[in-house]
């Protein structure tokens, strides 16, 4: 990653952590120099002299920047590792803010609804994760997961299974002998397996841009399948739940069936 690149990244997320344009700006570049004064700052981030000061003294009330009263005064932005922190905190305690408000906003009562017919549609791979890894953490019977892409072998994944009581049956496949493999290594307690059905590996030569992410079938009940983008690696998912649910009875079937050509892990 370029210099510049990994500048306009750093201030991209300063920003997405609650930082303004220009208090970032002053942050990334405080935190590539020793001191610095307003002009130099300036300088070295294109923001204006005189907005300079302002970014500055927010920074510094969040704990971010310190500030020697000199004339001119001079900057410096504390250690990294204990900004960081600082951020982590500040983040981790909006989040604590937004779930007690929500919570004690309440539902609006609404009419019944069939929960049969759930089928629903989510995006992106962190919340696709936190959805599969939530809907194996309530698993009471049975947990069946096939995984087309090593990189959904998240630490995450591997706490909710290994998590799981010792009654709940779990089943764990891969799309190849490699990735079967790592699983069983960080996994050793769950039985594993390669899935029969080819259509699930990435085809050579193939100009289908889509590849099976996760399926994912919990007590027969809850069924989740993800495929992932080629090219830009963007997740997308859909999800469902209910035993007269078409999407359950497919992967019923699907997972009875093709996944297990010639045998039963579950006969292991």
């Amino acid at each position: 990653m370029s210099t510049e690149n990994a500048l306009d990244e750093a201030t991209e997320v300063l920003q997405q952590l609650g930082l303004k344009e220009y208090e970032a700006k002053c942050f990334v570049g405080l935190s590539r120099l020793s001191t610095g004064t307003a002009k130099q700052l300036s300088e070295i981030t294109d923001v204006p002299r005189t907005r300079v000061y302002d970014a500055v003294r927010v920074l510094e009330a969040q704990g971010l920047v310190e500030i020697q009263h000199s004339s001119p005064q001079r900057f410096r932005a504390v250690p990294l590792e204990e900004a960081t922190e600082t951020l982590r905190d500040q983040y981790e305690s909006r989040v604590k803010r937004l779930g007690e408000a929500l919570r004690s906003a309440g539902d609006i009562e609404r009419e019944e609804e069939d929960p049969v017919q759930e089928v629903w549609a989510l995006s992106g791979s962190d919340a696709i994760a936190n959805r599969s890894n939530q809907l194996i953490s309530g698993a009471d019977e049975e947990v069946v997961l096939v995984l087309g892409d090593d990189s959904l072998l998240t630490d995450d994944l591997i706490d909710a299974v290994e998590r799981l009581e010792d009654e709940v049956d779990v089943l764990v496949g891969a799309v190849n002998e490699s990735l079967e493999a790592q699983i069983h290594r960080v996994l050793p307690g769950v039985t594993t397996f390669v899935s029969g059905l080819e259509w699930l590996r990435p085809q050579p030569n193939s100009e289908d841009e889509l590849a099976i992410g996760r399926l994912l079938l919990v007590d027969r009940s809850n069924v989740l399948v993800s495929t992932i983008l080629s090219d830009t690696r963007e997740e997308q998912a859909i999800f469902g739940g209910g035993f007269r649910n078409g999407l359950i009875v497919i992967a019923q079937r699907l997972l009875s069936q093709g996944l297990f050509p010639g045998r039963d892990p579950r006969e292991d």
